[in-house]
């Protein structure tokens, strides 16, 4: 399994850590085997928003990383709520957010006071602040949620059209312009392969870029991924999705030029004459999406809506939401509820054709 990603965002983590005050440091280490380094250097961004607000408001004029637990104890809820309120309204963070870095400020709080010990097996503060603050009420129910999401994501014969679409129709669309069409040629295989895999499995962006060829079991059309939480696990995906891959592996080595120890399953090409294939990455990912949502003409899809996209047909067509959980990777079956609210036209057409005579059914 690759561990480019993960050794980058480990790398990123270390560095910020010298910048906060040791507990800090500690907490992280007690949540290495829990989380991925991604969800630690996010905490870690979180917490140093936080001190930088401490030393802001002048609770601490020494420098940030010697910021004390003493003064951690006594902070008050009102000053508390003016972070959230600085959050919210001066650094424009949805309450979602808001509640997300509340979450984090929560979990490192309840380490100091409950986890901890001192030599003399006393918990590192007395007092938990952050236990007296509640969560933002989120607005949006699951129906609003789910609306919003609609329409953004693939539904009905759409699946089949953008994949088509980049498979085939991009080519014809672009075929006066020399330059795109090239590139187009260059990476018609795999760019097909990567929506269809996502379309076809609803993987993060994360879990697609850090595929290896060793991941994909050919024989029963699975994807083994390390998902949030270091978890491994295999993911079931289509055989168009399996077609396209094979396609796409056909031409992968010769025309990346690929040497013999790349495992990377995705790749893009050598830059420069002495350049190597690397692994792709996930913002030349996102930017492909992007660019063939355009063209396609349904520019709000990105690699998460193509996620999304999956889930409600996985639920319209097998309305199993533990099974649809597991396939996506969630922690919580309420974010996996959200799909059971989308509006389908698959249902729709499925009922429709209930009523159909046989004989005008395809």
């Amino acid at each position: 399994m690759a561990s480019e990603s993960q050794q980058h965002h480990y790398k990123k983590l270390q560095v910020l850590l010298k910048e906060l005050p040791w507990y800090v440091e500690e907490y992280i280490d007690h949540k290495r085997r829990k989380l991925s380094a991604a969800s630690l250097l996010n905490y870690c961004h979180d917490y140093k928003i936080f001190f930088n607000w401490i030393m802001s408001e002048q609770l601490y004029t020494g420098n940030l990383k010697d910021i004390p637990l003493e003064l951690l104890e006594t902070l008050t809820v009102q000053q508390v709520e003016s972070f959230l309120y600085v959050l919210q309204y001066e650094l424009h963070n949805k309450e979602i957010t808001v509640n997300r870095k509340l979450s984090a400020l929560k979990s490192l709080f309840n380490y100091l006071q409950n986890i901890a010990e001192t030599r003399d097996l006393k918990p590192y503060i007395q007092r938990n602040v952050m236990a007296k603050i509640e969560f933002n009420e989120l607005k949006d129910s699951m129906e609003t949620i789910a609306n919003k999401i609609e329409g953004k994501i693939l539904l009905g014969d759409e699946y089949e059209k953008f994949r088509r679409f980049i498979a085939h129709d991009y080519g014809e669309l672009t075929k006066e312009n020399k330059k795109l069409f090239n590139f187009y040629q260059l990476n018609q295989e795999r760019d097909t392969a990567i929506v269809s895999l996502i379309l076809g499995s609803g993987l993060r962006l994360s879990e697609v870029v850090n595929l290896d060829l060793d991941d994909i079991d050919f024989s029963k059309y699975t994807a083994r991924v390390i998902r949030k939480g270091n978890k491994e696990q295999f993911v079931f995906f289509s055989k168009i999705a399996m077609d396209d891959l094979q396609e796409y592996l056909k031409i992968r080595e010769s025309r990346y030029k690929v040497e013999k120890n790349n495992k990377a399953l995705f790749v893009a090409a050598a830059m420069g004459p002495k350049g190597k294939s690397r692994r792709l990455t996930a913002r030349s990912i996102e930017k492909l999406i992007e660019k063939y949502a355009a063209a396609f003409g349904k520019p709000s899809l990105s690699v998460h809506k193509l996620r999304h996209s999956f889930a409600t047909r996985y639920h319209s067509e097998i309305n199993d939401v533990p099974k649809l959980r597991r396939q996506l990777g969630h922690s919580s079956i309420q974010t996996t509820m959200i799909y059971t609210h989308i509006r389908n036209d698959d249902l729709k057409s499925a009922v429709d054709r209930m009523d159909m005579p046989k004989d005008h059914i395809d």
